[in-house]
């Protein structure tokens, strides 16, 4: 019972570190995602990269404003409505990345002496895992959602900040690619070949769809640059 106590009580210590993350200083997070600490990781990183992209496009539709650009207003209050929500959503991605895998340490840890005991945490562990590989696939999603709204835009813009409508899906899709990355290495775990399946085909269809919104409004961002 003292072992189930300990390993709640380091759940629940992970938990509020979870939620102070965003409100570290840059230096303060660099330092703890450079430290020999597993979290934050690369989910985390993951979801911080979103969270940049987000940023960005919020601060484009925000200067996108004005006389000349009146006709756009409407759809720049959504795009900045938008962001400001992702950017929200992405701090509860990084939270949850640091919960799932406080969560599969907290199985790991669970005793396996009895037979009992043995099918408890087997069962444990693949919940475990399933939630460690969905936390990433879900910010895919979301990113590549993200992107798309952006590419509706980018026509309408300021061209004083095109290049920043840039970065922001640079950033959207480094999220991505991230988050993919990390679903990758928690697919292993999960022994259930249909959830391995369906996050696998999910999982590449999302790092492909990112990676050619990315090019494609880099390549259009570029046109307007010259």
């Amino acid at each position: 019972m003292l072992a189930i106590r300990l390993q709640q009580a380091d759940q629940a210590e992970e938990t509020d570190t979870a939620t102070q993350v965003f409100d570290q200083t840059i230096r303060d997070f660099l330092q703890s995602a450079a430290s020999s600490a597993p979290t934050p990781g690369g989910g985390s990183i993951a979801a911080l990269s979103a969270a940049l992209g987000a940023s960005m496009g919020s601060m484009v539709a925000n200067i996108t404003s004005g006389p000349k650009f009146e006709h756009v207003q409407d759809q720049m209050a959504g795009i900045v409505k938008l962001m400001q929500s992702a950017m929200s959503e992405a701090e509860s991605f990084l939270k949850k990345d640091m919960e799932s895998f406080a969560g599969y340490m907290s199985a790991m840890a669970l005793p396996k002496s009895t037979d009992e005991e043995k099918k408890f945490r087997s069962t444990e562990l693949q919940k475990a895992a399933v939630q460690a590989a969905s936390v990433p696939l879900h910010l895919m999603k979301r990113s590549c959602e993200i992107m798309t709204e952006l590419d509706k835009v980018t026509d309408m813009v300021n061209k004083n900040v095109i290049s920043d409508l840039g970065i922001a899906l640079i950033n959207l899709d480094a999220a991505v690619q991230a988050a993919w990355i990390t679903v990758e290495i928690n697919l292993g775990s999960i022994k259930d070949e249909s959830v391995r399946s369906s996050f696998r085909t999910t999982g590449a269809e999302l790092a492909s769809r990112s990676a050619e919104l990315k090019q494609r409004v880099l390549e259009n961002i570029k046109e307007k640059l010259v």
